[in-house]
């Protein structure tokens, strides 16, 4: 029982030091409203669907990872919480990058998107390092993070939120847990997000009607999406627009 004691303590003194010293990790804010399941009594008459493959997705990480290179996030300026910057600041002196870089794989995992059960989910395997009250850590792991949708109407762009549900750490000294996560989870939130997944050039189609000399403009109205084993499907709901004598050029 006194063992019991003595380790809740120190989890409820660690989680308290971290919050003094890093503050509350808060979702950051996406533009627009979470994207619904398509409506039950089907689809408007003009709503394209577009389907889309996790393995067009993995192959696309990939290459990001072989052509690009592994994308990296600084932690030291992850967007502290007000009235604990200046501590924050003194904390990540040093040496250290404090920084988390994803990669491909590791851990026995590998980074990829899966469309399954219902939504999507992108394991993120991870190493970095952070200056904690002088000591350099390292430290590696990967991240369980799934994927959420949004539609910003006024702007017609198509967002996506990775949401972090947990981290697994390797080789990470108990007292620095919780420490960890939350650089691991901030960066991620403010480094990340938001996604900009579909701009306007790509949802807003310019059809030119040369014989009646004009154009049609499709205008998003409403996004759906439903995820199938493997495929992520996307209802795009359009209202036309016609314009006399602006045939676009080229």
């Amino acid at each position: 029982m006194r063992y019991f004691l003595i380790l809740l303590l120190g989890l409820v003194i660690g989680g308290v030091a971290t919050i003094f010293l890093l503050g509350v990790p808060r979702a950051r804010a996406v533009p627009g409203t979470q994207v619904q399941a398509p409506s039950p009594g089907g689809d408007p008459p003009s709503t394209v669907v577009i389907s889309l493959s996790d393995s067009f997705l993995d192959e696309l990480l990939s290459t990001i990872f072989r052509d690009l290179g592994p994308p990296s996030f600084n932690l030291a300026s992850t967007g502290t919480q007000q009235g604990s910057s200046n501590i924050s600041q003194a904390v990540f002196q040093g040496g250290c990058t404090n920084s988390v870089t994803l990669a491909a794989e590791g851990s026995n995992v590998k980074t990829h998107v899966q469309f399954a059960g219902g939504k999507m989910s992108a394991p993120l395997v991870f190493s970095g390092s952070y200056n904690l009250l002088g000591n350099c850590m390292q430290f590696k792991g990967w991240a369980e993070t799934t994927i959420q949708l949004s539609f910003d109407q006024a702007s017609q762009t198509l967002y996506g939120r990775v949401v972090v549900e947990g981290v697994n750490l390797e080789g990470v000294a108990p007292f620095a847990n919780n420490f960890v996560t939350v650089f691991v989870r901030s960066a991620i939130d403010s480094r990340v997000n938001p996604l900009e997944l579909l701009r306007p050039s790509q949802l807003q189609p310019l059809i030119p009607v040369k014989a009646s000399n004009g154009t049609v403009k499709a205008h998003v109205k409403d996004v759906r999406s439903e995820v199938q084993d493997g495929l992520l499907r996307l209802h795009i709901t359009y209202d036309f627009s016609g314009t006399k004598g602006q045939l676009p050029q080229g």
